[in-house]
């Protein structure tokens, strides 16, 4: 009888997390000690730190937990605890756009997991995969909370309503192209790294991105107004098989949400 044996590496201990560059360093630890004073106690500030070291690499390193462990007086496996049980922080380096299709039940039902395999065979890229050129990251999401305006896709964390693989595939080659892409809803996009910081708490300061976040849609708003003994919109969503909604202009060039105003 031959006996096999299989070779078991035990691998070797993972050296310290590097440093960051002293002037990084510096300009974090101030932004950092104001979010920790926004706070009675330090540790409640560990989510918005952990978005702000995202904004420096575009995901959560181990140098940045590094940093958030020693900022706020915690071991590194309390704060890898944190940063791997939230999807929103990213593990390992990503695109400047990340689009997450929603395959939730009804966006699934709607078209979702359509797009979403639409997406992953235009791309050459599998779930939470990037693209070659690092422009954009793919990834299901199971609930964007926008089940009104199913299927939604996000970018960055702005709604894309009512898309189709058609619309979406459009989305991901205007946004590899550089082209303008404005969003449904929402303040107009910008880069993830950009978002993670807004995220943080620090203000966005574009100049008229806070105006433009807008509220609701027409749709998240009918309850509210039924509630008020108000008139209903005659018609909030599209029929099956029809994008957008039915009560607002189109862009024909780009079907993927109304182009007028939404919400109050």
């Amino acid at each position: 009888m031959t006996e096999t044996r299989q070779e078991v590496s035990l691998g070797m201990p993972q050296l310290p997390a590097p440093a960051y560059p002293a002037e990084v360093r510096a300009r974090l630890e101030a932004d950092a000690k104001e979010v920790i004073a926004r706070y009675p106690g330090s540790r409640s500030a560990l989510l918005p730190l952990l978005h702000l070291v995202q904004s420096e690499e575009g995901y959560v390193s181990r140098t940045g937990m590094a940093f958030c462990a020693e900022l706020l007086g915690l071991t590194t496996a309390e704060v890898t605890a944190v940063a791997t049980f939230y999807t929103m922080y990213r593990r390992k380096p990503s695109g400047d756009y990340q689009v997450g299709v929603c395959t939730n039940t009804l966006c699934a039902v709607m078209g979702g997991d359509a797009i979403f395999d639409r997406l992953k065979e235009h791309l050459g890229v599998g779930n939470d995969e990037t693209t070659e050129d690092g422009k954009v990251t793919l990834e299901h999401i199971e609930c964007n909370a926008a089940c009104d305006f199913a299927p939604v896709v996000m970018v960055n964390w702005e709604f894309f309503d009512n898309q189709t693989p058609e619309s979406a595939t459009r989305l991901v080659d205007d946004l590899i192209a550089g082209r303008t892409v404005e969003p449904t809803r929402g303040a107009p996009l910008c880069s993830y790294k950009e978002t993670s910081r807004i995220l943080a708490g620090f203000p966005d300061e574009r100049p008229g991105a806070v105006e433009a976040s807008g509220g609701a849609g027409p749709a998240s708003l009918i309850g509210l107004r039924l509630a008020r003994g108000e008139e209903p919109y005659p018609r909030v969503v599209a029929p099956r098989g029809e994008s957008g909604h039915a009560d607002a202009p189109q862009d024909p060039e780009h079907p993927s949400g109304p182009t007028g105003e939404e919400g109050e």
